[in-house]
């Protein structure tokens, strides 16, 4: 019964959507000089970015990550909705204690008070997929039990039915190329966050990546009562990083902790070539080392990704082309990354990378985590028609793996300069880069030696 509702709610959202656009085409079709203009559409396009927000909440569970993807895929969206769905959160009501009990029982065969000797009822965090207690073990030890939703499973069977539906529908109306990307997008993001063993086995992963790093702390898996839905940890203190007050009161630096940060997840994504894929505040906690120096804690690993292969070469062709001034060498790079389409124009596409490329070399940019909306305008305003832009647009494509990149560097450099506003990302970065540089030139190197 719960999964037709949801299902007519969704379709309520979207439906109320599609007829919008269908109206709208309908009197531009009448009356093109009046009705189909841009700044008409610009405002319908605001309009139903709103309303989809406000369903996306109402909604809850699946739809807030789908909004988080649109959020972050901004290239294949108007404007309007990367803006109004970039501040959806994924925080829900806790459920109730009875349920989850039944759920960790049906995983692992015992109920919590027969595994632990203590198991706080009320949860200490609750998002769209499964929610966190704290309980205590035999030994004292502080432990925080994740445990997804009995019915998670059958939730997303049923939104992504309704999405496949709804994102083809729009796509009729709202013609953005790959869009079918986020449907596939979205289904590899929920089976990545509803398998814990996953999480788990990222958890290890990451943590002997820092094993030298006192200073970035890791919770401990305790195999023995975790599975695919119940994930068993030691508990991590810390305030949440975001929490300038309370860093003020452990005598942390923001600048500092910050600094901390940045480097955490340029090592993670240049060096590890493994990375934390949603870094928002609430994954973090900060604790102060015996020293002073900000401890960071990294929590919840559902979602961490590896960096590929294409996109590191084509990364390094780019930052090498940068560098150098080579533009030949940064669309070599952007071809590697897998961002031309196969039936694209690519004369029109490459005309746009040098018309860009000297943009950028003549601009005066420091940090590009802290770009003014002048410079951003500068930089954007190029002398494109109606038809040429949409021929660019089918001429771009959306490479596999880039969306993790993507979302884990917009989070993590808006948190710093949350936190840091004078921090110089670019500058912090410089060593993990160049090191990445040197060791995938060698790599480079080594594979053509041996193919010779």
């Amino acid at each position: 019964m719960w999964a037709a509702i949801r299902l007519v709610r969704a379709s309520r959202v979207f439906g109320t959507i599609f007829l919008s656009y269908l109206w709208g085409m309908s009197w531009a079709r009448l009356w093109p000089k009046r009705y189909d203009t841009a700044e008409r559409w610009r405002k319908k396009h605001r309009r139903n970015a709103r309303r989809m927000y406000r369903g996306f909440v109402s909604l809850r569970g699946v739809y807030i990550k789908l909004g988080q993807i649109l959020s972050i895929m901004g290239t294949f969206l108007p404007r309007s909705y990367t803006e109004e769905l970039e501040g959806l959160q994924d925080e829900v009501p806790a459920h109730k204690y009875s349920a989850m009990a039944r759920a960790f029982e049906r995983a692992l065969g015992k109920k919590p008070t027969e595994v632990f000797t203590s198991f706080e009822e009320e949860p200490i965090a609750a998002a769209s997929l499964g929610q966190v207690h704290e309980a205590r073990n035999a030994a004292g030890e502080r432990l925080a039990v994740k445990i997804l939703y009995p019915n998670v499973a059958e939730i997303i069977r049923v939104d992504l039915r309704v999405l496949g539906w709804a994102l083809g529908v729009y796509k009729t109306f709202v013609p953005v190329q790959q869009i079918e990307k986020v449907h596939a997008q979205l289904k590899d993001m929920l089976e990545r966050e509803t398998d814990l063993e996953n999480e788990a086995r990222c958890l290890e992963r990451m943590g002997k990546n820092f094993a030298s790093d006192p200073d970035v702390l890791f919770p401990t898996v305790h195999e023995e009562w975790s599975c695919k839905t119940v994930l068993t940890m030691s508990f991590m203190d810390g305030v949440k990083i975001s929490k300038q007050d309370a860093l003020a009161e452990l005598g942390l630096d923001p600048y500092a902790v910050a600094t901390k940060l940045t480097q955490v997840f340029y090592k993670q994504l240049f060096i590890d070539k493994f990375f934390h894929a949603d870094p928002h505040p609430g994954n973090f906690f900060v604790q102060k080392g015996p020293e002073g120096q900000p401890r960071i804690v990294v929590l919840d690993l559902g979602s961490a990704s590896e960096l590929r292969d294409s996109l590191a070469d084509g990364m390094l062709d780019i930052l090498q082309g940068l560098m150098t001034k080579n533009d030949d060498l940064v669309l070599r790079g952007i071809e590697t990354m897998g961002f031309i389409a196969e039936t694209g124009d690519r004369a029109l596409l490459e005309r746009t990378v040098r018309h860009y490329f000297e943009k950028l070399l003549n601009l005066n940019i420091t940090d590009f985590s802290r770009i003014s909306p002048d410079v951003a305008q500068e930089f954007a305003d190029v002398d494109m028609r109606r038809d040429e832009l949409r021929d660019l647009m089918k001429s771009i494509a959306y490479p596999d793996g880039w969306f993790y990149v993507e979302r884990a560097a917009v989070i993590m450099f808006g948190l710093s300069s949350q936190l840091a506003p004078k921090l110089n990302t670019v500058q912090v970065g410089f060593p993990y880069v160049m090191r990445f540089l040197a060791e995938r030139m060698a790599q480079r190197n080594a594979a053509r030696l041996s193919a010779s």
